[in-house]
Order: structure tokens, then sequence, then C-alpha cells
């Protein structure tokens, strides 16, 4: 009869690790628009510099999208959002991480492939 117990007591470990792991959190394509929306008048070539919130969006965009399913998102959503947008100028829109301090680890271009970002 110790079995039953055994195998018993092995389920609640797992059940008690699994509800103690932490949630991994995806970054949306809600996110990187949220994030991102105070760049669009430098990427229109409406402001001359990036604005500090641009930036911290940027920053906070980088930092919250580890994995490469994070990063892929990223570069699709931005990819989707450009082409909605009109105005925006490729070079300026490009320029906006390095501007920021932020080395991203992809081309922000259309050409982009999204599904190769890692």
């Amino acid at each position: 009869m110790a079995r039953p117990a055994a195998q018993l007591t092995v389920a609640a470990v797992l059940v008690a690790l699994l509800v103690s792991a932490p949630a991994t959190n995806a970054v949306t394509c809600g996110q990187v628009v949220s994030m991102l929306s105070p760049c669009l008048r430098y990427a229109t070539g409406k402001d001359a510099t990036t604005s500090p919130a641009c930036c911290n969006g940027v920053r906070n965009l980088n930092a919250a999208a580890r994995s490469t399913a994070d990063r892929q998102t990223t570069c699709t959503c931005l990819k989707q959002q450009a082409s909605g947008v009109g105005g925006l100028k490729a070079n300026l829109v490009a320029s906006i991480p390095g501007k920021c301090g932020v080395s991203v680890p992809y081309a922000i271009s259309p050409s982009t492939d999204c599904s190769k970002v890692h």
C-alpha cells in the first residue's frame, strides 16, 4: 500500500511546483504599440529628436522582449503597424534604438524577415 501513497506524494509535489512556477509573460502587440507610440512624432519627422517617453518605451520593450518568441512578436507587430501608419520615415524609424542607446538584435526595416529574428 506504500506505492499509491508515494505516487500521491509525487503528484502533490509536481502540482506544487507547477503552481509556484513563475508565469512566462509574452510580449503582445498591444504592449509594443503602447510602449512605442511616443516615438511616432520623431518617426514621422515632426520632432527633431526622440523624446524621453519614446526612449523609455524603447528601453522597456527591449527589456521585456527577452525570448526569441517575444522578439519575433515585436518584429512582426512593428512591421504590421508601420504599414498602417502614413508618413513614417524608414531612416528615422531605424535610428530610434541607437538614439535611445539600445541595441536591437535585428534591423528595423520593412524587409526584415521576422521569422529569422533570434
